[in-house]
């Protein structure tokens, strides 16, 4: 049932979610660095620092568009990479546990803490670059690991991998 899951689907609804986020951020940007420039925003005094604050966030949500960009090519090149796989790998979906708990996995470069649902499956993106993604990379059906929180020590077991 889950092996119908197809993992191209999943990489298409993350870009196509980044693609919403990279215009939202691209005209937030726009607006703000109008608004830097904008007449009524000159300086009235030397503790006037509208215009500064307006430009520094300009130049944040401009490397925000920037890190979208690059996120959407890297999910663009995982696509091409997806294969099937024994362990997990980026593009993989694992099916693990946690305290009785089992979840769909996805692993990815980008997104993490997404959580997505593909055919009436609940899907949770995790980074490779994260705690849980890092540990899991690699691992096969029946393997464990562990993942320390700042609470507590939690245990996984990797149930299956698609």
């Amino acid at each position: 049932m889950l092996e119908t899951i197809d993992k191209k689907k999943i990489v298409e609804v993350l870009i196509e979610k980044l693609n919403t986020e990279l215009k939202e951020v691209e005209g937030a940007a726009k607006s703000t660095r109008d608004l830097a420039v904008a007449p009524d925003l000159k300086s009235e005094g030397k503790y006037d620092t509208r215009a500064i604050e307006a430009g520094y966030l300009a130049s944040a949500q401009s490397k925000r568009v920037e890190e979208i960009k690059m996120d959407i090519q890297m999910l663009e090149d995982l696509v091409t990479q997806i294969e099937p796989a024994s362990k997990l790998q980026l593009g993989s979906l694992g099916l693990i546990d946690c305290n009785g708990q089992k979840r769909l996995y996805f692993l990815s470069t980008t997104s993490g803490g997404s959580m997505l649902m593909i055919d009436n499956h609940p899907i949770l993106v995790i980074s490779v670059f994260s705690p849980i993604g890092d540990a899991a990379l690699g691992l096969g059906a029946g393997e464990s690991f562990e993942v320390e929180t700042p609470k507590e020590t939690r245990q996984y077991e990797i149930v299956e991998v698609y």
